[in-house]
């Protein structure tokens, strides 16, 4: 039941800053990205139900739920604040991605699991890592690619 709260504050939290605070401009120039990623998460989520890289207390729905509110909760939103501050400075892009991305896969994973949110089984915190950091610069690879294209 917490973990649920969790889910929801997280998202309507985050949700608010990005509405309030991100010029509009910068979410219509980096939500093609945003989007393209959160396929792949999505992907990934479907994929889960035959390799069990992770299991969710409750269920088929809890993990749904689980999946959407982080997909489209704190990945999306903090996709977005990223490329709003760093496209176009690679360094830095990959400066900031490796700090989110060292924080999430190992303290804030142990408390997301410590809190029920999911259960890491075929994944550790190093594979978890890579996965991200390898999805950034497929993320950077694909915002060139459409910036490219729109020129």
């Amino acid at each position: 039941m917490m973990a649920n709260f969790f889910r929801i504050i997280n998202a309507i939290v985050l949700w608010a800053i990005v509405l309030l605070f991100l010029p509009k401009h910068s979410f219509k120039k980096y939500l093609p990205v945003t989007l393209f990623c959160s396929c792949i998460l999505l992907i990934q989520s479907l994929l889960n139900s035959n390799f069990k890289w992770w299991v969710v207390k409750g269920g088929k729905g809890y993990r749904i739920f689980d999946d959407l509110a982080f997909i489209f909760g704190p990945f999306f939103t903090i996709n977005l604040w990223v490329f709003h501050f760093t496209y176009g400075k690679f360094s830095l892009y990959a400066i900031c991605n490796l700090i989110i991305d060292l924080v999430y896969a190992y303290p804030l994973n142990a408390l997301f699991q410590k809190m029920g949110h999911y259960k890491l089984i075929k994944f550790n915190s190093t594979v978890l890592f890579l996965k991200t950091v390898l999805l950034s610069l497929l993320n950077y690879g694909f915002q060139k690619f459409i910036k490219k294209t729109n020129s």
